[in-house]
């Protein structure tokens, strides 16, 4: 793999771990009432969807490699344009449901290179 990719890869990997950091012990309700953790959270998937982004325009076979892709990458569009019109639900499930198998199938890619 490209060293571009995969320092694009890092980046979604490192975003993933602060996300679980940040969210770790936190409810649902924490993050809606904590304006601090809505911001870190939504930053960090930016990050996520930015980079993989990236990556997929520099390696096209991610696609097939890193679940949900092109929707993770939609994801990101939708913070960084859409902002007003993304429920914290969704947010928060994308945290409890997409995430954590994305970050499983990053760091896998970047152990076997």
């Amino acid at each position: 793999m490209r060293p571009e990719v995969l320092k694009l890869l890092f980046d979604v990997a490192e975003a993933c771990d602060l996300l679980e950091r940040f969210t770790e012990g936190r409810t649902f309700e924490d993050y809606q009432a904590d304006a601090m953790l809505h911001s870190a959270v939504e930053r960090q998937l930016e990050i996520v969807g930015e980079a993989l982004n990236v990556a997929l325009r520099l390696d096209p076979s991610l696609t097939k490699q890193v679940s949900d892709a092109p929707r993770i990458v939609a994801f990101r569009n939708r913070l960084a344009h859409g902002y007003a019109a993304v429920s914290d639900a969704v947010v928060w499930g994308v945290l409890e449901g997409s995430l954590p198998t994305v970050h499983r199938e990053v760091r896998g890619l970047l152990e076997t290179d």
